[in-house]
């Protein structure tokens, strides 16, 4: 069984749309966006949808460029989960989404083309607590899980 958050409203129909998003940590905090339209402001990671043939890796690393100017390599597949929604333009989507782990390599301002995107560093509980969506928030909950492996607690 597939993780499925949000709720189908019956007058909706939703478009399935395969995206991937990322999670990159620098210094304990991990990068998200926050995308302003004309009705607000919201927090997203960082990623989108898979176009034509791209893999997800690429997809992922194309997504961070474009929305945050940071140049990023993909390190492991985390989770996938989808998520029912309503775009700010009115459309359905259910985002049948893959959550990478992300290198950060460096930054290229000039990559970044999304204008209505700022890159936010935020700590992982401000973080679960700001996204928009629950699948997102499940993907942050999953990486900090896993990170107990390797990080000794103190």
């Amino acid at each position: 069984m597939k993780l499925q958050f949000g709720i189908a409203r019956a007058d909706i129909d939703y478009r399935h749309r395969a995206a991937v998003f990322g999670i990159a940590e620098r210094d304990g905090l991990i990068a998200c966006v926050r995308i302003t339209r004309d009705k607000g402001a919201y927090f997203d990671l960082p990623g989108g949808a898979v176009e034509g043939t791209e893999t997800e890796a690429e997809a992922v690393a194309r997504e961070f460029r474009e929305e945050t100017g940071l140049d990023v390599a993909p390190v492991d597949r985390l989770t996938e989960a989808s998520q029912y929604f309503v775009r700010t333009d009115g459309e359905g989507l259910n985002n049948v989404s893959a959550f990478w782990t992300m290198a950060i390599r460096g930054s290229t301002p000039a990559n970044k083309q999304e204008q209505d995107h700022q890159l936010v560093w935020m700590s992982p509980v401000e973080a679960l607590q700001a996204v928009r969506h629950e699948a997102h928030a499940w993907a942050i909950t999953c990486w900090l899980r896993d990170r107990r492996q390797v990080v000794t607690m103190v």
